[in-house]
């Protein structure tokens, strides 16, 4: 016989008269409702965003004799695909065509066209388009396409390879619709954004996503400026030059490259924040060229040990490791081992920060700089200069250097850090690659030791220990054998052709 269980009254009021008594409190239906997250009704849609948007995003075919594009793109001051990490792509690779011109009879026109596409959008409705350099590099001519069909040829085209930026111009009997430049430092991780453009040649694709970081330095070549705004809008090979747009419809950055192992999305996409985009841009349109300053310093961002070392309280700032002759920064006085902490009142807290800072100030204009100069606080005011297009181009080469070491020195074992160091004759450090021999030379490095743990290999030159020079390798292995392990020792060490550096050693047990 089937038993039916039935709660008696008695004990659902026991229940409730318990559940009351303790400060429970059930929530009525109307509270439920309150509680619940409610989603905007203009967020629901972003097709209010895309109408505003969509007609200033042009779709851009550009095209130039093979031999001018490859001169151009393989030179030092241009952005290649081939300058880049493996992983990471510029979006016109897969876009690239090759052909014959079909004319036949004039045989200056015999040599093949190259043919990239991409996008872009316009910025000012007299006709003021803007895209990456590497979707126009070495072309002599652009075709640009419009939403609603209307198409413009150009030859009017400037840029500027260090950012990517490039300009367009072109001339049109009426008003041409465009795009509003929004400010990308007010984006925050997690912000809704639309990426816009013509990815495979499809004009028009508009896709959703967020912002997924900021700040991204890829290191696509030795001379790029780099502050890339990182988003998960699927971006493609096309997408190039496009917008990426907030949901007021305003422009926050540009589509410029993707992490991928298949040359297509995969979650990863870099873009030019607007900040950087529209200075560089207003220069392009204005004069067709960019005029930027520069310190003329080597720098790096401070670690935890490396502001204690230092002595900076908040480890906020950037320290200065090296200070080249006759620049803005050598001639305010800014000194090797100073740490540039504000820059016309504001915080700096990374070489990203202090980079933008610099290239946003015109030539010509002052600027104060707050440094800590052995812990105490100091002002500089330094005048930017326009910084020499050779600037930078120095080759970073970290390889371990070649040959043997035909007159090498008596060597000095420093067994409690695992290396061997030799004083840095001339002759050694010309071979290593070193212009001069001020420091000591790491000839071998135990793997298992703590200076290969710093990073510290063969080749490598050590010019200070603990913010003394360095003048001979038995003088260095006095110095480290003193040092507090616990404490770390601070090294100031350069690599051939190369900027210098701190490095810290400390005890493994730490």
């Amino acid at each position: 016989m089937r038993k039916l269980q039935i709660p008696s009254i008695a004990l659902v009021l026991g229940l409730t008269l318990g559940l009351l008594s303790s400060g429970y409190v059930p929530l009525t239906h109307a509270q439920q409702k309150a509680d619940r997250i409610v989603v905007p009704q203009d967020l629901a849609s972003y097709r209010d965003v895309v109408k505003k948007v969509l007609p200033a995003v042009v779709y851009i075919e550009s095209s130039g004799k093979a031999s001018t594009r490859q001169a151009k793109r393989s030179g030092d001051d241009q952005l290649s695909p081939d300058d880049l990490p493996p992983e990471f792509r510029r979006f016109f690779e897969d876009m690239q065509k090759r052909r014959g011109d079909s004319d036949k009879s004039d045989r200056s026109d015999r040599m093949p066209r190259t043919f990239a596409s991409g996008s872009g959008f316009i910025i000012d409705p007299k006709g003021i388009i803007v895209t990456n350099n590497h979707v126009v590099a070495g072309a002599d001519s652009v075709e640009v396409t419009l939403k609603d069909g209307r198409k413009f040829t150009s030859k009017e085209i400037t840029a500027d390879p260090k950012t990517d930026v490039a300009v367009i111009k072109v001339k049109s009997s009426s008003p041409l619709p465009f795009v509003e430049i929004g400010d990308s430092d007010a984006m925050e991780i997690g912000d809704r954004v639309l990426a816009v453009g013509a990815p495979f040649g499809l004009q028009g694709s508009v896709t959703s996503g967020i912002v997924s970081g900021k700040g991204r330095v890829l290191g696509m070549s030795n001379d790029s400026i780099e502050d890339f705004i990182q988003t998960d809008a699927a971006i493609n090979p096309g997408n190039s030059g496009g917008p990426l747009i907030n949901l007021a419809g305003q422009v926050v950055g540009m589509s410029t490259a993707i992490k991928s192992q298949s040359g297509g999305f995969q979650g990863v996409g870099m873009c030019v924040p607007s900040n950087m985009l529209k200075d560089v841009a207003f220069q392009l349109a204005k004069d067709g060229t960019v005029k930027r300053g520069y310190l003329g310093i080597s720098m790096q961002d401070l670690s935890p040990d490396l502001a204690q070392k230092l002595q900076v309280p908040n480890a906020h700032g950037v320290v200065v490791v090296q200070t080249l002759p006759n620049t803005p920064a050598a001639k305010a006085g800014l000194k090797e081992g100073d740490i540039v902490t504000t820059f016309n009142g504001k915080e700096i807290d990374d070489m990203r920060v202090l980079q933008r800072k610099v290239l946003s100030l015109p030539v010509g204009q002052a600027a104060d700089l707050g440094v800590l100069r052995n812990g105490k606080p100091e002002h500089l005011k330094i005048t930017m200069e326009q910084r020499p297009d050779d600037y930078g181009m120095v080759s970073m080469d970290r390889r371990r250097p070649k040959g043997n070491n035909s007159g090498k020195t008596d060597s000095v074992t420093i067994e409690k850090f695992g290396m061997d160091v030799s004083d840095a004759t001339q002759a050694l450090a010309e071979q290593l690659g070193y212009k001069d021999a001020k420091g000591v030379i790491v000839t071998n490095v135990d793997q298992d030791g703590l200076a290969a743990s710093a990073g510290l290999a063969r080749g490598i030159m050590i010019v200070e220990a603990e913010r003394k020079p360095v003048e001979s390798a038995q003088a260095l292995k006095d110095i480290l054998e003193k040092a507090n392990l616990d404490e770390g020792v601070l090294l100031l060490v350069r690599v051939p052709r190369g900027p210098a550096q701190y490095v810290i050693i400390k005890s493994s047990d730490k």
